[in-house]
């Protein structure tokens, strides 16, 4: 049994309006990454569940009033808004027990963010201008009024990764839903409950009519793949690594379907040489910690002026170390697990390969073992590797785990340069003395998000997503909310 205890009921499929186990009742274990030990089990979907999920969002699509309804839309969005309000605290400790997301990350991309984000997607949803009037011309000569129409994509596949998941879950189903279309969601296996909660609150707790959202808790990647080869699926919306995201848009090329990816990160800290670079280094080193460095969008290359290199590397360090690990259900705790036996594998082969490419590390390195419940736990040392330039592995790959690489620059250009030598474009941050330096910096990194001088751009009305190999489209946003919207011109008579 684990610590923690979970008062939700146990993790169900939704499919065509009913929550259901697998058809051939087959589950897979749910693990806290803390402690290793099993808080619950998901229905192990079939290729059968997979297949009437999508049949019920494609019948719900083409044969419900839900994409032409905004009235039943705008009202069943609300009720899963006072849902998830009131369940606040359920969901929440369902967070740190399936993730081993710490507490504090609650009032941030853990929880309270993303069902901000559901109210704020209603709102735009009440107000949204689906027609514009392009008004009367004479195209070849001939007298016309036209008008150009948004109309819902249909049926999208929505498959989340397990790092965030309730931020991630809503920031697909809120606008996709609001924009009406109907939904097959597909959570990591990882956390599979999170999702399956969405789905109950939906089923129990909002009119929506059955076969709009549906839920399926596969654990093979072969049985998921059916939502993106699909010919009834219109869309597929994924988060994840870029290598899927490779994947998923070849499986969704024969039949052409629209895809958004919101995929891998390495982005950058540039400190500038005309600011307190020990500072800036250490607030770099604190957000690597948070939820152990399982952000896409987190700064893991810290690029600083090589003449302040050993301070920028000793502050990150002394930061690292004195934030340690912690149980996230300590309310103190920043940086808990990595979220599987898999992933903490992966991440210690990488501080393995940095001391073969020569790095050194100024703190961590090691995976780590701890004592009582959390012996079975998948924990990390914060670590901060120094010694290795931007042509290195350990510079240039995502990691997912507490482990920051420091990367001396030689001035602005050269700076620009290494944040840029990336195949990825997620996100990153300049922090400059003068604001105006800082920011000329910033126009010049080719990414889809910055911070300028620790500006926050983390809000539901901000659009997110990246440049280059980290994706396609944006989430969030009015950006977010029309990429499932198609766009239609009709032509009438003057």
């Amino acid at each position: 049994m684990s610590r923690l205890t979970i008062s939700l009921p146990p993790a169900q499929q939704l499919v065509d309006g009913k929550l259901t186990g697998a058809s051939d009742g087959a589950t897979y274990p749910i693990l806290d990454p803390a402690t290793g030990q099993e808080i619950g089990v998901a229905p192990d979907s079939t290729d059968a569940d997979v297949d009437a999920a999508i049949a019920a969002a494609r019948r719900a699509f083409d044969e419900s009033a839900w994409a032409t309804d905004r009235d039943l839309r705008v009202r069943c969005l609300r009720q899963l808004h006072a849902a998830l309000t009131e369940e606040a605290e359920e969901f929440k400790a369902l967070t740190t027990a399936e993730v081993g997301m710490p507490g504090f990350m609650m009032t941030a991309a853990g929880f309270d963010v993303p069902v901000e984000g559901l109210r704020w997607v209603t709102d735009l949803l009440e107000s949204y201008e689906f027609e514009t009037d392009l008004g009367e011309a004479q195209p070849m000569g001939i007298p016309t009024r036209r008008t150009v129409r948004r109309e819902p994509v249909g049926v999208v596949a929505a498959i989340s990764p397990w790092n965030v998941p309730t931020q991630i879950n809503l920031a697909k189903i809120g606008p996709a839903l609001a924009a009406g279309c109907t939904v097959v969601l597909k959570p990591a296996p990882d956390t599979p409950w999170i999702a399956a909660e969405l789905g109950r609150l939906v089923a129990e707790r909002t009119d929506m009519p059955a076969g709009v959202l549906n839920v399926v808790t596969p654990r093979s990647n072969e049985v998921a793949s059916q939502l993106t080869s699909d010919p009834r699926v219109d869309m597929v919306s994924f988060t994840g690594s870029t290598n899927t995201g490779r994947a998923i848009m070849a499986a969704a090329a024969p039949t052409l379907k629209k895809v958004f990816l919101e995929l891998g990160g390495k982005s950058a800290s540039i400190v500038l040489d005309d600011t307190d670079v020990a500072a800036a280094a250490a607030g770099t080193a604190f957000t690597v910690c948070i939820h152990a460095g399982q952000g896409c969008a987190l700064t893991t290359r810290l690029v600083v002026p090589r003449e302040k290199y050993d301070e920028a590397v000793q502050s990150a360090a002394d930061t690292m170390a004195a934030i340690g690990t912690a149980d996230p259900a300590d309310p103190s705790a920043i940086c808990g697990p990595v979220i599987s036996k898999v992933q903490r594998d992966r991440v210690e082969a990488y501080l393995r390969l940095a001391e073969e490419e020569g790095g050194t590390f100024a703190t961590g390195g090691r995976v780590q073992v701890k004592e009582g419940d959390l012996a079975g736990g998948f924990w990390v040392e914060p670590t901060v590797i120094a010694g290795l330039d931007n042509s290195s592995r350990l510079a240039q790959e995502e990691i997912f785990g507490p482990v920051l690489v420091v990367i001396p620059h030689d001035g602005d250009d050269d700076a620009v340069r290494i944040a840029n030598d990336s195949e990825f474009g997620l996100s990153g941050s300049v922090t400059g003395g003068d604001l105006e330096r800082a920011t000329a910096v910033a126009h010049r990194i080719r990414t889809g998000t910055i911070a300028v001088n620790g500006g926050v751009w983390f809000s539901p009305d901000a659009p997110f997503g990246g440049y280059k190999q980290s994706g396609l489209g944006r989430e969030m946003g009015v950006a977010g909310f029309e990429e499932y919207l198609e766009t239609k011109t009709l032509a009438f008579p003057a």
